[in-house]
Parts: C-alpha cells; sequence; structure tokens
C-alpha cells in the first residue's frame, strides 16, 4: 500500500490583517511522488509549498510531513528538526555570495557540527549528483558559476541532509529555455533514483507534464482540478482547458 508523505488536512491560510490566501486544502501526496502545482500568480501555490516547512503557518488545519504534524511543534529544536528532513530549492538558490561552492553545498551539515571531513565527503557526493565536477567548481564563488551551475549548486545544498521530502519554487524559472530544458532533464534522471516526496511550484505546463506524476490546479486558494500528466491536455474542466490554451496558444500566419 501506499504511504503518505505529505498531507493537507483542511489547511488554510490567512495572513494577520490580510485576505485569506488558502482555504481548506486537502490533499494527501504519496511518498516518493512528483507533484506539480500550477495556477495564476497569486493563486497560493507558493504559501502552499511553504506550509509544508513551516515558512507558513496555516491559520487553520494541519500539515503531516512523513506523519508528524506540524501543529505539534513546540519548539525551536523541533522546527530546525523539522527542515533538516526537508529540502528547499527556490529560483534564485539563495547561494551565499561571500562562500565557495563547496561551503554553500555543505552549510547545513556543518552547523549541524559535523566533521570537515564528513561535510567535504558529502558535499563532493551531491555536487557530483547534480551533474558538476567538484575538483573544478569547489572553490568558485557563486558569481563565477553560469546560472544552471547556480541552480545545480543549491539543489546540491537541498539534497545534503538526504531528506525525504523536497520542496521546489519555481528553481528554473530564470533560466533560458535550453538550461531549463538541461535541468528538468538532469532532475528527472536524479529523482528516479531516489524516492523522495517531491512538490513542484511552476508556471511552466511543459514542466509539470515532464516532471510530475500528479498535477494540481489551483485558484483562489483552493484546488480545483487534481490530474495525471496524461489527463490535462484532454481535460474539460474549464480552468485546466482556460490554463492549457493560454499555454499552447497557436501562433497564426
Amino acid at each position: 500500500m501506499p504511504t503518505v508523505g505529505v498531507e493537507f488536512a483542511k489547511v488554510s491560510y490567512t495572513p494577520a490583517g490580510g485576505h485569506s490566501i488558502l482555504h481548506e486544502v486537502s490533499v494527501a501526496l504519496e511518498t516518493g511522488t512528483t507533484t506539480a502545482l500550477l495556477g495564476r500568480s497569486g493563486s497560493g501555490k507558493t504559501t502552499l509549498l511553504r506550509t509544508v516547512n513551516a515558512l507558513a503557518r496555516p491559520t487553520s488545519g494541519d500539515v503531516i510531513v512523513n506523519g508528524h504534524s506540524l501543529a505539534a511543534l513546540q519548539t525551536e529544536k523541533d522546527l530546525v528538526a523539522l527542515r533538516r528532513g526537508i529540502g528547499y530549492v527556490i529560483q534564485e538558490t539563495g547561494l551565499f555570495p561571500h562562500m565557495t561552492v563547496e561551503r554553500n553545498a555543505s552549510l547545513a551539515l556543518e552547523l549541524d557540527g559535523r566533521s570537515k571531513q564528513e561535510t567535504t565527503t558529502r558535499a563532493r557526493e551531491t555536487i557530483g549528483m547534480v551533474g558538476l565536477d567538484f575538483d573544478k567548481v569547489r572553490d568558485r564563488l557563486p558569481w563565477q558559476l553560469s546560472g544552471g551551475q547556480r541552480q545545480r549548486v543549491g539543489l546540491a545544498r537541498a539534497l545534503a541532509f538526504d531528506p525525504p521530502v523536497l520542496l521546489m519554487d519555481e528553481a528554473f524559472g530564470a533560466l533560458d529555455p535550453l538550461t531549463r530544458a538541461e535541468m528538468q532533464t538532469m532532475l528527472k534522471n536524479l529523482l528516479r533514483g531516489m524516492k523522495k516526496t517531491v512538490l513542484l511550484v511552476t508556471h511552466d505546463l511543459d514542466e509539470a507534464l515532464y516532471l510530475a506524476d500528479r498535477v494540481l490546479f489551483l485558484a483562489d486558494g483552493e484546488v480545483f482540478a487534481d490530474l495525471k500528466p496524461n489527463e490535462v491536455l484532454a481535460s474539460f474542466n474549464p480552468h485546466v482547458r482556460e490554463y492549457v490554451s493560454a499555454v499552447h496558444r497557436m501562433v497564426k500566419g
């Protein structure tokens, strides 16, 4: 029987003094699968993703990660333990500009008190996983890397603790089409050998169809379609059809 890696249980979120962003979202993501979140800007995609690592705390409802309720978190120690089990990759990578590639990739392990030998060994492993030559890039600073290389280092850093859950928020959004395609292929091959529960926020329909096992469409803080990739283009759901039509417009001469 499939197990649940991440579960949203009637999750609602309203920031202090603001309007409601999420409305009782209930979705269970199977362990080892990749789920893409699609929708207009402001639909609640990133907020939903950020509830998983408690960067956004639900106003009501709960998020359960690998069987652990986030509502039950009591201390900063609990929060740190949670986040070590969740990789997080964002569009601009968030690499520290004054740190080398090796240090950026292994910083979380360093802060955890691991030995220099262990942090270097793990950095070598993860940098290699994402398709970079560790010995060539280890001493470079982020500005000395291409955009694609920086994203690879950001992904390597997210994999440092070998987390069972991986969150990706428009991770490839700033890349040119060719580099983005290369990154998508690298990620798909990488995930094939891992059993990670991946939640991917993207505006790119083709990226979602290529990478995901499941595609959720959000609007106004609610899930209005939950489809397999091969069901998306043929869907009669009016919201899905509108999204597909906007992305796949015919160019008329």
